[in-house]
């Protein structure tokens, strides 16, 4: 790792959501959603560039209106229903690399589906991946709302315990005797441009935590989560990284 690492954020944002149409630049709280996760980069200190990659010219005018650099459009290949995350940040990081020789230490994914992060987070996570160097990448996680060791799968129409322990009946003991779980919030991911390019994955094998809190982990699928969020921003008083449009 240089000394000063050069750091890049990336939020991905794709044009065809089917869940909710336009859902990337649908206003929340009066701004396009992708602008929460523009402004976390553009407001975290260590972060050099903010970078949007998305396959919609619309969104890229709206990326580049609330301070985002949108230097190239993602193949539509790469902006399907099931494209995974890791072949659209390969992408991002080639590109970057053939059209400006630019090759970042670190790369920040800021996905605008989780829009809630409190002023400092993004920095925290980054600093945790620069202070350990055997780790790979960062990922947040928060306290899991259901604990695993009481869920079950269905097999042949019986209720089978979903994981395997040594207790024989953890679904029946108490919360507090199980270990605590956590679930990963989307929030924020920080990595090497080696675990990216060298090992072909988005975490590598040693995964460091970011937790934070649950009040903070909304994830946006749906029109009911989507109100919710509206009524988090209106009555809850989160300290929130708040947009500011840069281009208007």
């Amino acid at each position: 790792m240089t000394k000063n690492p050069e750091i890049v954020a990336i939020v991905p944002a794709r044009g065809g959501s089917k869940s909710i149409p336009g859902k990337n630049i649908k206003p929340l709280g009066g701004v396009p959603l992708l602008a929460y996760s523009i402004a976390a980069g553009l407001q975290a200190r260590l972060v050099q560039r903010v970078l949007v990659s998305t396959d919609s010219a619309e969104i890229a005018e709206i990326a580049r209106a609330w301070g985002a650099e949108v230097p190239f459009l993602r193949p539509a290949d790469l902006a399907e229903d099931g494209t995974t995350d890791f072949p659209v940040f390969e992408h991002a990081l080639r590109r970057l690399a053939e059209t400006e020789g630019y090759l970042p230490d670190i790369v920040v994914q800021l996905r605008p589906t989780s829009p809630f992060r409190a002023p400092g987070l993004v920095d925290s996570a980054i600093r945790a991946l620069l202070e350990n160097p055997e780790a790979d990448s960062v990922r947040g996680v928060t306290p899991s709302g259901q604990n695993p060791y009481k869920m079950w799968h269905i097999e042949q129409g019986m209720l089978h315990p979903l994981l395997q322990t040594a207790w024989p009946e953890p679904y029946n003991m108490p919360r507090q005797a199980l270990p605590e779980t956590y679930w990963q919030t989307g929030q924020i991911e920080v990595i090497r441009r080696e675990t990216i390019l060298q090992k072909k994955s988005l975490t590598g094998n040693i995964i460091l935590p970011c937790v934070t809190g649950p009040e903070y982990a909304t994830d946006l699928d749906n029109l009911y989560q989507w109100e919710f969020a509206e009524q988090v921003l209106e009555k809850w008083n989160l300290d929130l990284v708040l947009p500011l449009q840069v281009n208007p």
